[in-house]
């Protein structure tokens, strides 16, 4: 009678042991499968988030797109402009066969798209059937550039005054007055005082002195036109009326000359905006020229502390005129019979999808007019950043350039660069702790401008 007891505990202990080990495999297969689907669900978010809001193709060439992701899309082409060659119901070839409508893709498998013509269209992001995200399409013409890397010198001339700070006027009558405390912010742009346009900071002095002490501002802050009243106050200094701001109405410095077309002289520099010093807004310029310069000095790169380039601008050689100042760099166009005096052969251009990582060149100005071709390395490449001036991370190679700057240096943005024997784009940035390394933008992201 024992045994059969002691037997039938043991046997509910087991059943009991089974049970709970049954019960914690099914909790920890829920658990996992949970983690899993969060885990399949994060990466769709972080895919569909960093999925780019542009997507440039080249007119006439082979773009292999491989994005790998779950998102089936449509594709349409409805700017098109179609040229002599191309069929106007067949904008584009999708792996090797005309589109005439609409077309629908996976994006888990890779695509070569072969626009017919220049413009434009759009793709529509898909999940389970449902359109989640549309993302434009933009053709460039298969254009040949000159990428130069002069050293050049940039002078732009604000469109309005830009208000870099306000402070207190010492007062005829002994007394500190502040007239714009609470009216006027730094980056705000002054476009008219008292009825005339602002052009000059003198203009805005003139226009305060001769107020009798009114002053009305027409200004533009975060894209909107406002009206501010002033009183000004009559200064210590030479009993002038004063409203106690600081402003700047144009600025100087030295860059990089990135390409020019060599149809129509159209050029890029730079890679990245013109910012102001003070405020670091973009600047909005109403008129600007390059002209040639010349590098006497370079003040080295150390890790926390930037180098420079230092330059002699040739105020009297005035290479061409600047249209635009965007975060991509600034654009205009050269001046007649300067194409010819620049360095540089055309070059064909590479999109993004063929920019890899690997052996490049550089070609900077970083002493006297020179212009040379340095060893570069492209560590990684960002195919579809959302940030168009740090596309690609590039180390400074060539033993003559570390020598001379210790890699990159400020003055070098714009300096374009090579690889596979095409321009692919040009330097914007350069790391502080390691100035051998620095960001670049894709080309064509300057030319989508």
């Amino acid at each position: 009678m024992r045994m059969r007891i002691k037997n039938a505990d043991q046997n509910q202990l087991q059943n009991v042991t089974q049970n709970r080990t049954k019960v914690f495999i099914r909790n920890l297969a829920l658990n996992l499968g949970v983690f899993i689907l969060c885990a399949i669900f994060f990466n769709f978010a972080i895919q569909f988030i960093t999925f780019p809001n542009k997507i440039v193709l080249m007119a006439n060439t082979e773009n292999s797109l491989d994005f790998k992701l779950p998102f089936s899309a449509v594709i349409s082409m409805e700017n098109a402009v179609v040229n002599d060659q191309a069929d106007s119901v067949e904008a584009l070839h999708v792996n090797n066969q005309p589109v005439r409508d609409n077309i629908k893709i996976s994006l888990g498998d890779k695509l070569d798209i072969k626009p017919m013509n220049t413009g434009g269209g759009s793709m529509t992001l898909n999940l389970f059937g449902l359109p989640i995200k549309k993302v434009a399409l933009s053709v460039l013409p298969d254009v040949e550039l000159v990428p130069c890397g002069s050293s050049i010198g940039v002078r732009v001339s604000t469109n309005g005054i830009m208000v870099l700070g306000t402070g207190t006027v010492d007062g005829a009558d002994g007394q500190a007055h502040n007239p714009c405390e609470g009216e006027l912010k730094s980056g705000d742009m002054i476009m008219q005082a008292n009825g005339k346009t602002m052009l000059t900071n003198k203009d805005l002095i003139d226009a305060v002195r001769g107020s009798g002490g009114s002053v009305n501002l027409s200004l533009m802050r975060g894209g909107q036109m406002l009206q501010k009243n002033l009183t000004a106050v009559k200064n210590q200094r030479d009993d002038a009326y004063s409203i106690g701001a600081w402003v700047r109405d144009s600025t100087q410095g030295i860059g990089t000359l990135t390409y020019f077309e060599p149809q129509n002289g159209r050029f890029g520099a730079l890679g990245h905006g013109i910012t102001d010093v003070d405020t670091k807004q973009i600047m909005d310029i109403r008129e600007g020229i390059i002209m040639s310069s010349a590098i006497s000095s370079v003040k080295k790169g150390k890790k926390g502390a930037p180098g420079n380039l230092v330059g002699e601008i040739n105020n009297g050689s005035v290479l061409g005129t600047i249209q635009k100042n965007t975060p991509r760099g600034i654009f205009g166009v050269l001046n007649y019979g300067v194409k010819s005096k620049l360095p540089g052969e055309e070059m064909q251009i590479a999109l993004q999808d063929k920019v890899h990582t690997g052996p490049a060149i550089v070609k900077a100005n970083v002493d006297g007019t020179a212009v040379q071709a340095f060893d570069a390395y492209i560590e990684s490449v960002n195919h579809y950043s959302n940030d168009d001036t740090r596309g690609m991370i590039i180390r400074i190679t060539d033993p003559l350039l570390l020598r001379r700057t210790n890699g990159i240096v400020q003055g070098m943005s714009g300096s374009p660069i090579i690889q596979d024997g095409k321009l692919i784009g040009a330097l914007t940035h350069v790391f502080l702790q390691e100035p051998m390394k620095g960001y670049g933008i894709f080309i064509e992201n300057m030319l989508n401008n």
